[in-house]
C-alpha cells in the first residue's frame, strides 16, 4: 500500500469537484481528485443552469471552460399555466445578475472541467474507487486505483460525490429530507422543433404535472417531466418513451415539438425531495454540490448551488489559514443560502404542485395580488438566494397581509 500527501483531495470529480481542484489548484494548493468514472455518461439532469449560477461560474473563472465545452446562452424563459398563452421573459434584463440561463451537455462540461483542473496542477486519478476514510491529526482517504489499494492523506477531504454521498457516511453526517412527492423523468431529443433560444415550462395544475424544455446545441433538447409519486409509475427505458410524450403533451407542451423527435439518450426518472445535512463541514470533512444539499431539481437550482459552494470555500480556504475555521465559516454561509432555497421552494410547491379546492383558491387569490404587486413574488430561482426568508417576506408572498 502506497502513501500520497496533498493539500486537499476531492472524492468525486463532477462539477463541483473539479471546479473546486482547478481554481484551488491554480492558488498553489496541492489537490488531488479521485473520481470513480473512466467516461462520463449521460445524467438525465444536471444541464441547465439559471442566472445567478452564471453569475457563480464567471466569479469561479470557470465560464469560459464551459462555453469551450459546448455550453451556449438561453436569453429567455416562457411559462405557460394551464394551457395558457405562454409569459415570455428576456433573462438578461430581469435579473438581479443580469446574465441568462445557460445550458450544456453535462459529461462533456465534466471532462472539460476535469482537464482544466489537470492543466492547473491538480492530479486526477480516473476510475479511482474509495474504500474509506480515517480522520485523525491527518486525514487519510484509501482507495483502489488501478488495482492497487492506496492512502492518500490531505489537511481538507471535500465530499464532491453527489445525492448518495458515500463521503457523507463516513464523515458522520446526518441526512435530513423532505417528504417526497414527485418523480423527475428526463429524455434527449434530437430534432425537436422547440425553438432554440429558449426554456420552456408548462404546468397543469389539475394534474400537478410539470413539463421542462432546455435546448441544447447541434439540434438537441432536454425534455423534462415532474409527475406525482402516487401515480405508481416511474418512467424508465424505451418501454415508457410515449408515455413520457403523452404526459408532457397533458402538462402543455405542443404535441408538434414531438413530431419527428427521436430519443437520443436514455429515459430515468428520479424522486426529487430535497436531502441535506446541517452544517457540511466537520472533523476535516467538507461536502459541496448536492453531498451538501440537494434541492428539488424541479426548480433548477442544483447547479449554481454547486459553484457558490465552491466559490464560498475556496474564499474561506485562501482568507484563513486555520482551516477549520474556514470550514466551519462555509458551512455556515451554505446553512443559510441552502435554507432560503429550500424554504421557497416549499413554499412555491404549496402555491403550483399541491391539488384540490384549497389549493385552487389560494393560486386564485395569490396570482391576482402578485399581477396587481409584482414584487410580492420571489425571484430566488433566477436570481438567487440572496435574501430574506422572513415572516413579513412569507406573508406577502402568500398575500396574507392582504
Amino acid at each position: 500500500m502506497s502513501s500520497t500527501d496533498f493539500d486537499i483531495i476531492t472524492i468525486g470529480g463532477g462539477l463541483g469537484g473539479a471546479s473546486l481542484a482547478k481554481v484551488m489548484a491554480e492558488h498553489g494548493a496541492q489537490v488531488l481528485v479521485l473520481e470513480s468514472e473512466t467516461t462520463f455518461k449521460d445524467r438525465v439532469r444536471g444541464e441547465a443552469m439559471v442566472s445567478w449560477g452564471v453569475n457563480e461560474a464567471k466569479e469561479l473563472g470557470i465560464y469560459s471552460n464551459l462555453r469551450d465545452a459546448g455550453g451556449w446562452d438561453v436569453e429567455f424563459l416562457e411559462v405557460s399555466l394551464e394551457a395558457g398563452k405562454p409569459v415570455r421573459r428576456q433573462l438578461r434584463s430581469t435579473t438581479n445578475p443580469s446574465e441568462p440561463r445557460f445550458n450544456f451537455y453535462h459529461p462533456d462540461i465534466q471532462e472539460s472541467l476535469l482537464q482544466a483542473a489537470s492543466d492547473a496542477g491538480a492530479v486526477i486519478q480516473r476510475g479511482a474507487r474509495v474504500r474509506h476514510l480515517r480522520l485523525g491529526d491527518s486525514h487519510v482517504v484509501v482507495a483502489t486505483v488501478a488495482g492497487v489499494e492506496k492512502e492518500f492523506t490531505a489537511r481538507l477531504v471535500v465530499g464532491a460525490d453527489g445525492r448518495y454521498s458515500r463521503a457523507r457516511g463516513w464523515g458522520g453526517f446526518q441526512v435530513s429530507e423532505n417528504p417526497e412527492s414527485t418523480f423527475c423523468a428526463g429524455l434527449l431529443f434530437q430534432g425537436m422543433t422547440a425553438p432554440d433560444d429558449t426554456t420552456h415550462n408548462f404546468r397543469i395544475f389539475e394534474k400537478s404535472l410539470n413539463a421542462l424544455l432546455f435546448p441544447q446545441r447541434s439540434g438537441m433538447v432536454r425534455a423534462y417531466l415532474c409527475y406525482p409519486m402516487a401515480w405508481g409509475e416511474q418512467l424508465s427505458a424505451d418501454k415508457d418513451i410515449r408515455r413520457f410524450i403523452n404526459w408532457s403533451v397533458e402538462a402543455g407542451t405542443p404535441k408538434g415539438y414531438f413530431e419527428g423527435a427521436v430519443p437520443a439518450g436514455p429515459l430515468a426518472s428520479f424522486k426529487s425531495a430535497s436531502t441535506w445535512v446541517e452544517h457540511p463541514y466537520r472533523d476535516g470533512v467538507a461536502l459541496i454540490g448536492d453531498a451538501a444539499g440537494a434541492t428539488d431539481p424541479m426548480w433548477g437550482q442544483g447547479l449554481s448551488l454547486t459553484l457558490r459552494d465552491v466559490r464560498v470555500l475556496r474564499d474561506h480556504l485562501l482568507g484563513e489559514w486555520d482551516w477549520a475555521k474556514s470550514g466551519h465559516a462555509y458551512a455556515e454561509e451554505h446553512d443559510r443560502y441552502f435554507t432560503v432555497c429550500n424554504t421557497v421552494q416549499a413554499w412555491h410547491e404549496r402555491l403550483l404542485v399541491e391539488t384540490g379546492q384549497e389549493a385552487n383558491a389560494l393560486r386564485a387569490r395569490v396570482f391576482q395580488l402578485w399581477q396587481l404587486d409584482p414584487t410580492r413574488r420571489l425571484d430566488t430561482f433566477a436570481s438567487g438566494p440572496d435574501h430574506l426568508i422572513d415572516e413579513s417576506v412569507r406573508r406577502r408572498f402568500f398575500g396574507e397581509d392582504w
